[in-house]
């Protein structure tokens, strides 16, 4: 048994090893793209987004409270929606927002699986504003899949990920072409690279990408989409226990040894930064994008990687 454990952990540490190997080479051809995309950028006047009305989704907490605080900074007007439940701190969010710089803050409690509550906060965003600028798609949960689970139980993966994106975006459009605007949707790394257990979790991030890639066809140059791919970030997301009634797996306690994370302020500010540039995809951290060529090159070794970070519940 000893000499099991001894040699899962030098597999273990072989297969991260060659990973962080296989990232250092692809970095000199990661610095030409990003090098290109800032000179680029640099040609682009950035937007003043100072007294825009921007609608944040699933901002009481994690990536969206960060994307209230930031515009808040930057001197926009925010309505911040969420669902309401026992513990949330979307007022806060809102007074916090206000002591930032925003000028005018609302909040409103509702359900982005709900077609009829998306069309309720869309309609009273614009009628208490006047306009609508920026949507930003945030809203989602990350219960993770496991086949000893019922699979009915995650109906709500897809409902509020996918649908609780696409219901917004739909009432948002037509306020969206008179001003300009620009719809910023939370996808994941885990749409591109489909980490295992998460099934459901990457289909719906998956659809997502699929979705708003074709849609910005549609409705550009009017309006810019930014597709936000986005890895390990310090939010409830990657230390909560995921749980649908009861169903769920978790991540493992030590993910942040075995794979790099960046704090929610400092990637929504990139984010923020990228999305003023008039960026159309934006990936955090940045050496995550190494992680689309190795998916390809090496699939074998991704799915040894990641089935380590996702464990079943008996093997915690």
């Amino acid at each position: 048994m000893y000499e099991t454990y001894l040699n899962n952990n030098f597999i273990d540490a072989l297969a991260y090893y060659i990973l962080v190997l296989l990232i250092i080479l692809t970095s000199p051809c990661l610095f030409i793209w990003e090098l290109i995309t800032t000179i680029r950028s640099c040609f682009k006047p950035n937007e003043n987004v100072s007294e825009k009305v921007v609608l944040i989704t699933g901002a009481s907490k994690g990536i969206g409270e960060f994307m209230a605080y930031e515009y808040a900074k930057r001197g926009a007007c925010l309505s911040l929606v969420s669902i309401k439940e026992p513990d949330s701190r979307l007022e806060q969010v809102a007074d916090r927002a206000r002591e930032l710089g925003s000028p005018d803050v609302i909040f409103m409690f509702a359900d982005v699986s709900s077609v009829e509550e998306c069309r309720m906060f869309v309609d009273d965003t614009v009628k208490h504003f006047g306009r609508l600028d920026h949507l930003v798609c945030n809203a989602g949960v990350a219960y993770l899949y496991s086949t000893e689970i019922d699979v009915t139980k995650f109906e709500p993966v897809m409902d509020i990920n996918f649908w609780g994106s696409v219901y917004p975006t739909h009432f948002a459009i037509p306020h969206l072409m008179e001003t300009n605007g620009k719809i910023i949707v939370n996808a994941s790394v885990a749409g591109v690279v489909h980490p295992p257990r998460g099934g459901f979790y990457n289909a719906s991030k998956a659809a997502l990408i699929a979705f708003y890639e074709a849609l910005r066809f549609e409705v550009s140059p009017t309006i810019t989409i930014t597709i936000l791919t986005l890895g390990f970030i310090n939010t409830d997301i990657i230390t909560a226990k995921y749980s649908t009634h009861g169903a769920g797996v978790h991540l493992r306690k030590d993910i942040r040894a075995m794979f790099p994370s960046m704090e929610a302020e400092p990637c929504t500010k990139a984010i923020l930064d990228g999305v003023c540039k008039g960026a159309t995809a934006i990936t955090e951290p940045r050496f995550m994008k190494a992680t689309f060529l190795i998916n390809c090159l090496f699939p074998g070794l991704r799915s040894y990687y990641f089935n380590n970070l996702f464990p079943s519940d008996k093997d915690d």
